[in-house]
């Protein structure tokens, strides 16, 4: 997949959501009976853009061969933050840029969350800080570095979603 930025991510999501993983299960597609979906249901605990609440169910077309064994990677109990594109004629939907729009939810030893993707979170930023100063946002001071120095990693979730916030109050 190309590489996005949060902006471009957050711009092609219809529904970010944060929540718990509560069932990922493998099944044929109701309309179309080759092809190989994973229905996954979280319990919301935010919504950073659209108007989801409570039970958040999606359907997504499994691409690799290998993830029907492991429901694509997502497991009862896990804590996503998703950055979900609209679901299409065939009521599928993913993470926009694949797994660069989802996000599992990390602690480390002190209790602070943290946010990494699949690509370890390269090249997220690219561009953001240029954006934002464009649009004349302002973001906090730890936010601004992080938008500067951060080039691969897990994030501050706190940081990550006031981004994410206000990149979708920015859009159109």
């Amino acid at each position: 997949t190309i590489p996005r930025n949060l902006e471009q991510l957050t711009d092609r999501a219809a529904d970010i959501v944060r929540g718990t993983v509560v069932s990922a299960r493998v099944e044929k597609h109701p309309e179309l009976a080759n092809l190989d979906t994973v229905v996954v249901k979280l319990r919301l605990t935010d919504t950073l853009k659209g108007s989801a609440q409570g039970i958040f169910t999606f359907r997504q077309f499994i691409w690799d061969l290998r993830d029907r064994q492991d429901a694509a990677g997502y497991r009862k109990g896990q804590d996503l933050l998703l950055l979900m594109i609209a679901p299409n004629r065939y009521g599928l939907s993913s993470p926009a840029g694949m797994e660069q729009g989802r996000f599992r939810i990390e602690r480390d030893g002190f209790g602070r969350e943290y946010a990494v993707n699949s690509r370890n979170n390269l090249q997220l930023f690219d561009g953001v800080g240029a954006l934002l100063a464009r649009e004349g946002i302002v973001p906090s001071p730890t936010a601004s570095s992080l938008l500067a120095k951060h080039r691969r990693g897990p994030i501050e979730l706190r940081e990550l979603t006031a981004l994410i916030r206000q990149l979708a109050a920015a859009s159109p």
